[in-house]
């Protein structure tokens, strides 16, 4: 098995334009092949289809609590209220701005143990599959990888594919 065999299509992804408010709402509806409405993080592609970043919940929540705050700085502050006026803060922030720039890829002939070297290694929860001019053509999710183990696990005769 190849990266492509287990792979989900790109059909929703970020512009790097887009603001953080856009991306929740693309992230929020967004429909996987499974039926699964939703997803932790998309990529982000320029207009030529090329990779520009990834972002994921956790970039979402860094761009809304800085990494700067602390409870010592704080003070007497309260958190009442806060995580609000802080999300409406950077609700128009880019989402250039806020994505992580150094993604990890795959080739789509990658075998799947590249695949799980990769999600394991760098503790990964999706990863963009290119075609052979650069392009992304698809995306594994760390929950595509255990499937396609799980499947091995319940029928022997698929151990000898991978």
């Amino acid at each position: 098995m190849k990266a492509k065999d287990i792979m989900e299509k790109v059909k929703d992804y970020l512009s790097p334009d887009d603001t953080i408010r856009n991306a929740v709402n693309k992230m929020r509806v967004v429909k996987r092949d499974d039926g699964i409405v939703g997803v932790k993080g998309m990529i982000v592609l320029d207009n030529e289809g090329n990779i520009m970043g990834m972002v994921s919940v956790k970039d979402i929540l860094k761009a809304i609590i800085p990494f700067y705050m602390t409870m010592t700085e704080l003070g007497e502050f309260t958190w009442e209220g806060m995580l609000a006026e802080m999300t409406k803060k950077v609700a128009d922030k880019k989402v250039a701005e806020i994505m992580m720039k150094d993604v990890i890829t795959v080739s789509e002939d990658a075998p799947l143990m590249e695949c799980a070297d990769l999600i394991v290694k760098h503790n990964l929860q999706r990863v963009p599959v290119l075609n052979k001019e650069k392009k992304v053509v698809g995306i594994i999710y760390v929950r595509d990888l255990y499937n396609a183990i799980v499947k091995v696990l319940l029928d022997d005769k698929e151990v000898q594919n991978l």
